[in-house]
């Protein structure tokens, strides 16, 4: 079977939405390592190696808004498809406390053959999802981890992160304050965007409006808290981007 770097789910749906998934899988592909980055299973569920729960909310958003939804297939160990192709973040050799022995002694030839295989027909498919409509609205879905070694526990259950367009963010931070059982992190656990990641390459680069939510992966672990959220964010984000008016 041919190894497809990504998965498209919806394509013709009618939504301004697109619900993208950077770090929806923790696939090593077979080309790499044969398979493996020299990690145990253990290592390779964590979040280190891809956005656990993610994917599933992702497509039960993409079925709510109607909307397209794109979902990477492929570990962010092998290659970060939400970096630039110039972030010495690309190819991570430590993350959270553990050393990647698949990538430990890779060079520009493994990072240049991961970029043809996964990053870069990634990227070429998710533009072509954003061109299909002028007026697309790009929604970006990750999860976090509770706590990072040796750091206090995150108390947010979800997160917004936002960089130099606000259009979307700002109202969506403030309506979900109004939840009374959240916790919103505006730009928490961690801030913004960087410069080259998808966010940037695909929605803000092209003006359009966009949004970026994290959700903490221990409240997305099943299939139906996925969907339970899902249902719960997509009207709040089709009442949110009503009221912006864009």
């Amino acid at each position: 079977m041919t190894y497809v770097p990504y998965q498209i789910l919806g394509q013709e749906r009618p939504s301004r939405w697109l619900v993208t998934c950077d770090h929806a899988a923790n696939t090593v592909p077979g080309f790499v390592g044969d398979g493996s980055l020299g990690l145990s299973q253990s290592e390779m569920s964590r979040h280190i190696a891809y956005d656990p729960g993610a994917a599933g909310v992702t497509a039960a958003l993409g079925e709510v808004l109607d909307a397209p939804a794109i979902l990477s297939n492929f570990s962010r160990l092998v290659i970060d498809p939400n970096r630039g192709e110039d972030d010495p973040t690309l190819l991570m050799k430590l993350y959270d406390g553990t050393i990647i022995p698949g990538n430990r002694h890779a060079g520009p030839a493994e990072l240049e053959a991961r970029l043809e295989a996964c990053y870069r027909p990634y990227h070429a498919a998710l533009g072509q999802l954003v061109a299909a409509r002028a007026d697309r609205v790009y929604l970006s879905i990750h999860s976090f981890t509770p706590q990072l070694k040796g750091r206090p526990p995150r108390p947010w259950q979800i997160g917004v992160l936002y960089a130099a367009d606000e259009r979307l963010s700002a109202p969506l931070i403030a309506r979900l304050a109004q939840e009374p059982d959240l916790c919103v992190g505006a730009n928490e656990p961690y801030g913004g965007h960087l410069p080259g990641d998808a966010v940037d390459r695909h929605a803000i680069a092209h003006g359009l409006p966009n949004v970026l939510i994290e959700l903490r992966n221990d409240l997305i672990a099943t299939p139906e808290q996925q969907r339970a959220w899902a249902e719960r964010l997509a009207p709040i984000l089709e009442e949110v981007l009503a009221e912006t008016g864009l």
